[in-house]
């Protein structure tokens, strides 16, 4: 499968960091930035081609990743004047993701998810969920391996997922969030989902980037 390596947004709760760097080039491990890990570990799971988007001090991100051969895959861009959101963003892409189910990563989460055991969905998305944050900011339950806007055990989106391009058919090229696409397509049983236990930060805080040090690369 190809992939998808959202990289748009301004990193607004880094903003000391990333006034002058996009959150994607701050460092996790040693010499090792956010977007190496993601890029790496996608290569690893055996993906060979991936669109990132950019948008805030993207040509940071441009000239750092390049082609995309360092890391043993095929990269280009998507470019946006100014953030389209999530979905927005890969309404804009989908040109370059062709007609199969593609691979999304949010490039400011770090985690040890096997991207390997990813597969095409039967349905139109398979979501990787988890409880890493605050219940009341969950936004799916799982009712057996499909996902709900409903229930009570409240689970949040871990930044991974497989969507199809039909997904988006009913969606303008304009800026808006996923969970408009996904909304729809729960109620319809057309999401599936998993829940994920294991390591996974969702990086916002210098608090955070500390954390991840303590633990190898994957």
């Amino acid at each position: 499968m190809k992939a998808m390596l959202l990289a748009a947004g301004f990193g607004r709760r880094l903003s000391a960091l990333t006034k002058t760097q996009p959150k994607p080039l701050l460092k996790v491990q040693d010499n090792t930035a956010l977007i190496d890990y993601h890029l790496f570990h996608l290569a690893k799971a055996g993906v060979r081609y991936c669109v990132i988007n950019v948008s805030h001090l993207g040509h940071l991100i441009q000239a750092h990743v390049g082609d995309g051969t360092r890391y043993g895959l095929e990269v280009v861009y998507s470019v946006e004047d100014t953030p389209l959101e999530t979905g927005g963003g890969i309404k804009k892409a989908l040109p370059l993701l062709g007609a199969d189910p593609f691979i999304v990563i949010s490039a400011d989460i770090w985690c040890n998810y096997p991207l390997q055991q990813l597969s095409a969905p039967s349905k139109l998305a398979h979501l990787v969920l988890n409880d890493r944050l605050p219940a009341t900011l969950g936004d799916f339950s799982l009712q057996g391996d499909l996902v709900s806007t409903y229930g009570c055990n409240k689970l949040n989106y871990a930044g991974i997922s497989v969507l199809r391009p039909e997904l988006f058919d009913a969606m303008l090229e304009t800026t808006f969030p996923l969970i408009e696409v996904w909304r729809p397509a729960c109620t319809q049983g057309l999401v599936s989902g998993e829940y994920y236990s294991g390591l996974w930060f969702n990086v916002g805080d210098m608090k955070t980037l500390k954390q991840i040090q303590r633990y190898p690369l994957c």
